[in-house]
């Protein structure tokens, strides 16, 4: 199977550098830790409650769990007929432009940045109390840092190592969702049924409820990012046209069945919302308020025990986004469309790791965070970034469908006439989280975001546009008509 996949990977012009050794568990594990329920459910639980009160977290989860699944099966048929590193940069060139392709690869990149340092500041926080440290900002930051820098050194010297430590982190994030739903229905004062369905009183900002509603959709959002890790590692997967799609679906179908059922336990252990909102430690530190929930209704050894489950999966879902990250730095950078190209495409001979783009993923996360100092700003930045990444090739899709011959006549993964309605009402759900995403109160995600396209279109027509045309496959194949995009 290795030898079939090598070959299929050289019909698109590469030669096999990465090493294909994981199989169709140690895929699918890549974005369900990168997912990681555990991470985007808890970090974020607070901002949802604010707005939308424990309502959120019972219709808005399945909200953003059906239409994610909506652009996962979408993505999950263009890799299984584009099964490269590369991906929606690949698909967004093979199906519409280089220019569109490079202005995606960006977009991919910048997004697991902003969500490769959300994570891990978000681990930091959560870790810090089992050390009896305050949890103060210069503490939170150093905690922060070393963690990149472990992350870096995993990914730099081994991926048969990366690959066994995401298949542990499958079984701690099942395992810690199991031991937090067990402990709270058996232990904690639970709320009626009906209190899943009331609001905040007293939310942060004064609007209307479907907005507080739609805002508060970024914690289920955040959670649904990084599915497209599955994808970029089809490179190192056996069976890839097969194994990379269902890892992709079936990470976010598994996350959406689970994580369900953890934020409802959650929420009806609240005693009070205004008290869960407002937590503080003993030395005045604000607590998340997924932990105060969990210290109040189980007591506060067996809270924190289970807190450090959360923080065990947060650790592994930042280092599951850098593998990701990386091998969407390298894919660029192998075709010519990143600065200093040679280098940051450079595969380590021993390791089979690309080195160059880990550290600059590390290095990047690092300065994010120095720059946004604010988990949701950054969760909200990634979010959209990666949606966009996400969407745009499944637009062009939608338009090369009634191409002949279709370019989804390659894949293996298909689902068939219902593709292109699949398709539409992933774009249009889209379209509208990305422009929810960077309102009031995270304002400052979409100026960021704003600035970082300005300045990539910018860098594009002075510097790449008469340089890149693309992934040479895809010219020679003549998925894209040449003349067409000069035009």
């Amino acid at each position: 199977m290795k030898s079939s996949d090598s070959q299929d990977l050289h019909r698109f012009g590469y030669t096999q550098e990465l090493f294909r050794d994981m199989g169709g568990f140690s895929n699918f594990a890549i974005s369900f830790s990168i997912i990681s329920i555990l991470t985007g459910a808890v970090t974020l639980y607070g901002y949802g409650l604010d707005l939308g009160g424990p309502r959120e977290m019972t219709l808005g989860w399945p909200v953003a769990t059906v239409f994610t699944l909506t652009l996962a099966i979408s993505m999950a048929e263009l890799c299984s007929a584009f099964p490269t590193s590369g991906a929606m940069y690949h698909w967004a060139t093979a199906l519409g432009n280089p220019g569109t392709g490079w202005f995606v690869a960006w977009m991919n990149i910048i997004g697991l940045i902003a969500a490769q340092a959300g994570i891990n500041y978000s681990c930091a926080q959560f870790v810090l109390p089992f050390f009896r440290l305050p949890v103060a900002p210069l503490n939170i930051f150093l905690v922060f840092a070393f963690t990149l820098l472990v992350h870096g050194l995993l990914n730099h010297y081994g991926v048969k190592l990366v690959a066994l430590l995401n298949d542990v982190s499958v079984s701690v994030h099942i395992i810690g969702v199991i031991a937090l739903v067990a402990a709270l229905l058996a232990l904690a004062p639970l709320q009626p049924v009906s209190f899943l369905m009331s609001a905040n009183a007293n939310p942060s900002i004064n609007a209307p409820y479907i907005w507080l509603f739609l805002l508060g959709l970024l914690q289920a959002q955040w959670t649904y990012t990084g599915f497209d890790g599955s994808a970029h590692m089809a490179e190192e997967t056996a069976n890839a046209r097969r194994s990379a799609p269902w890892g992709i679906v079936l990470s976010v179908a598994v996350s959406g069945i689970a994580g369900y059922a953890l934020l409802l336990t959650l929420t009806l252990a609240i005693h009070s919302i205004p008290a869960v909102l407002s937590a503080k430690d003993a030395q005045g530190n604000p607590v998340p308020a997924a932990v105060a929930i969990l210290s109040s209704g189980l007591g506060p050894r067996i809270g924190n025990a289970l807190a450090a489950l959360a923080s065990m999966a947060m650790w592994f879902c930042g280092l599951s986004c850098a593998t990701s990250a990386s091998r969407a730095v390298y894919a660029l950078a192998r075709d010519g469309g990143f600065p200093f190209s040679s280098f940051f495409s450079r595969v380590n001979r021993r390791h089979g790791t690309p080195g160059p783009a880990i550290w600059l993923i590390i290095i990047a996360s690092l300065l994010t965070m120095v720059w946004s100092g604010a988990v949701p700003i950054v969760t909200s930045l990634s979010t959209v970034a990666l949606y966009i990444a996400y969407i745009i090739p499944v637009i062009f899709a939608v338009r090369a469908r009634h191409r002949s011959p279709s370019w989804t006549a390659e894949a293996r993964w298909t689902v068939g006439r219902w593709g292109e309605l699949i398709n539409w009402v992933a774009i249009a759900y889209t379209v509208l989280i990305a422009c929810v995403l960077v309102m009031p109160p995270n304002q400052l995600a979409g100026k960021t975001l704003g600035g970082v396209v300005v300045l990539l279109l910018i860098m594009y027509w002075l510097a790449v546009r008469q340089k890149f045309a693309g992934p040479e496959w895809a010219r020679s194949a003549g998925v894209f008509h040449a003349k067409e995009y000069r035009t």
